[in-house]
């Protein structure tokens, strides 16, 4: 099996979300990283990053959304680009696993028809939900008639041990890394926003954006153990491990 690193978009916020102690004028660079897995029974994409039209029209696709997080990216910054340059195309994925369903995660899902759908079924739960706009779910970025299967227990995604799907609540109801195993390269975990940024996971700092403060430490000290087992931790945006990251063709194996 490879994984390759693509990106999925850039984006400015408030420092203070992920740190709340930082000044409120403060701002962050994050990237988004979705990562490509070209396994011998098929190829796994987890998450889909940012869709291209929010580089010409933020407000019009995220709505007040858009005054939290502003993009930082080319309208080539995408993951449907990132595939390309590695000689894929949306049709020859098989298994999208989303994270989550904030939009900045799913924001290519509608482009992969083809594909099996992962999502935890916590997840779709709240991105159904009554109050699902206020907590950052937005139908345009997820909603569409695709093979979606609800994720409900940890799952061993080809029965090999390769890629482990595991529930990290904390962020979101249904937030689910994924524990990858690499012949050479070793153990991977890729923890999307159970820990976006690894200055939380070392200081044990809670984003101001996290639904559950409590499981969001439980998945914490869940990430520590597996990270003492000899996992590296891939962050879903921390921009200096982004910068030391193998990206694209130039993949792990």
């Amino acid at each position: 099996m490879k994984m390759h690193v693509l990106t999925g978009g850039r984006l400015k916020m408030r420092k203070h979300i992920y740190f709340p102690d930082a000044d409120r004028s403060e701002t962050i660079e994050l990237p988004v990283n979705c990562i490509l897995l070209r396994h011998s029974k098929g190829n796994v994409l987890f998450d889909t990053g940012c869709h291209p039209d929010i580089v010409t029209n933020v407000e019009g696709r995220w709505g007040p959304l858009a005054r939290v997080m502003a993009p930082l990216m080319s309208a080539e910054d995408n993951v449907i680009s990132s595939l390309k340059a590695v000689g894929l195309a949306p049709d020859d994925i098989d298994i999208v696993v989303c994270s989550h369903l904030h939009p900045d995660h799913c924001g290519c899902n509608q482009f992969f028809k083809k594909a099996r759908i992962l999502a935890r079924a916590e997840e779709l739960e709240a991105a159904r939900s009554a109050d699902a706009l206020g907590a950052g779910y937005l139908p345009v970025e997820w909603d569409y008639p695709l093979n979606y299967q609800a994720v409900t227990n940890d799952l061993d995604l080809f029965d090999d041990g390769a890629i482990r799907l595991m529930h990290l609540p904390g962020h979101t109801p249904g937030t689910m890394g994924a524990l990858v195993t690499l012949k050479h390269s070793g153990r991977f975990l890729l923890a999307a926003d159970a820990v976006s940024i690894r200055e939380n996971l070392d200081g044990d700092i809670i984003p101001k954006n996290t639904w559950n403060r409590e499981l969001c430490r439980d998945s914490f000290a869940k990430i520590r153990a597996m990270e003492a087992d000899g996992a590296t931790v891939i962050c879903g945006h921390d921009d200096a491990q982004w910068q030391s990251l193998r990206k694209l063709a130039n993949g792990y194996d």
